[in-house]
């Protein structure tokens, strides 16, 4: 019996593991502003366990769990806050709302 409960503990540990998955989303984050903002607001989708902009690369790397949401989902949320998610473009209305330094075609200060 007591096999049979470790192997089932094991199982469902091995199962959780599956539960997550990663995406990379290229993103037109600017600068240090940016990527708070992004960190901070994607941490709250729903579904999302981890969230790290990379601003050299531009890169956000989201860990998530695809029962509750998806990647589309998880980009259509980065244009909401104003900015390009992999093609798809940032929410205008969004966008017009950052402030100057953080919007698209500014260097990097």
């Amino acid at each position: 019996m007591i096999l049979v409960f470790a192997f089932a503990s094991v199982t469902l540990c091995a199962q959780e593991a599956k539960k997550e998955d990663t995406i990379t989303i290229k993103t037109s984050a600017v600068c240090s502003m940016c990527k708070e903002r992004i960190e901070n607001k994607m941490s709250f989708e729903k579904g999302v366990k981890a969230v790290n902009l990379d601003l050299k690369t531009k890169e956000l790397t989201i860990t998530y769990r695809p029962d509750k949401t998806t990647p589309e989902k998880l980009r259509t949320a980065v244009t909401k806050i104003g900015y390009d998610a992999d093609e798809m473009p940032a929410d205008i209305k969004a966008h017009n709302k950052l402030p100057e330094c953080c919007k698209k075609g500014n260097e990097s200060h």
